[in-house]
């Protein structure tokens, strides 16, 4: 079974900056890249897992959040990390969009994206871990460990400062 580092995508990969759709507008969070080259160098896979209502919200399609996708992917290529899958929620309950208006099963915290990644890369969730900066990020799933970086979102509960405090929380057996 394989090992996962799963990541949120705004304001653990790229500076939350609401709402973000386009490629000129990506900041990486410091420290990104050596997590996640520490991680992929024993063993991990790098998933993104992120919930994207703003396409419910019609504020920008999925089609500008590939893209927004693409040139992260390619900015950690050149970093020598592999994103394995980006998986995303594009639904929200309180849509504008009709047909993704739902309280769906993908939507964090629920655990919809990190079982299909499971099935995808047979992922053992004992050996993995989650980085976030909301509440919303701490997914409940046996056995994952969950860990919330200090933000705007949560500035009193949360689990480490910065990126770099997450390299001594991964298990490298």
């Amino acid at each position: 079974m394989n090992k996962a580092l799963f990541l949120d995508r705004d304001g653990v990969i790229n500076k939350d900056t609401a709402y973000l759709y386009k490629v000129e507008n990506v900041e990486f969070v410091d420290g990104i890249f050596d997590l996640c080259k520490t991680a992929a160098d024993n063993g991990f896979l790098i998933i993104v897992a992120t919930n994207q209502g703003g396409i419910a919200m019609g504020n920008y399609s999925e089609k500008e959040m590939q893209d927004v996708h693409g040139y992260i992917e390619e900015e950690f290529a050149k970093n020598g990390i592999k994103i394995s899958r980006f998986y995303f929620c594009p639904h929200h309950p309180d849509a504008a969009i009709e047909e993704l208006k739902s309280e769906c099963g993908c939507r964090k915290p629920k655990a919809g994206m990190f079982l299909r990644a499971q099935k995808d890369f047979d992922i053992d969730f004992s050996r993995s871990l989650m980085v976030g900066d909301k509440k919303t990020d701490r997914i409940l799933i046996d056995g994952l460990k969950s860990y919330i970086l200090k933000s705007a979102y949560c500035f009193d509960d949360y689990d480490v400062e910065c990126l770099r405090d997450v390299i001594g929380k991964l298990h490298f057996s």
